[in-house]
């Protein structure tokens, strides 16, 4: 029996390969969560460079309609709780 595929940005439209939600999905940012476990800072800064590689991408396929601002979607969710 096959493998389902993971939950991975495809770029540069920054859909989720798997189920076409735009990326990080749900699916995804669980799987970051367990993956960086322990190591949120690390968490923080991958997502910070693929949210700048995100943006850079989503300007170049929309110039006139770049993207807003894509903290939310990659960033906001991954800060630790009080």
């Amino acid at each position: 029996m096959p493998r389902p595929r993971p939950h991975l940005p495809v770029r540069p439209v920054w859909l989720c390969g798997r189920c076409g939600a735009p990326w990080p999905c749900g699916a995804a940012r669980l799987s970051l969560l367990s993956e960086y476990r322990g190591d949120r800072t690390s968490l923080l800064v991958y997502l910070a460079v693929l949210r700048e590689e995100a943006r850079e991408h989503l300007t170049a396929l929309h110039p006139a309609t770049p993207p807003g601002d894509l903290t939310d979607r990659f960033l906001t969710w991954a800060r630790a709780r009080p």
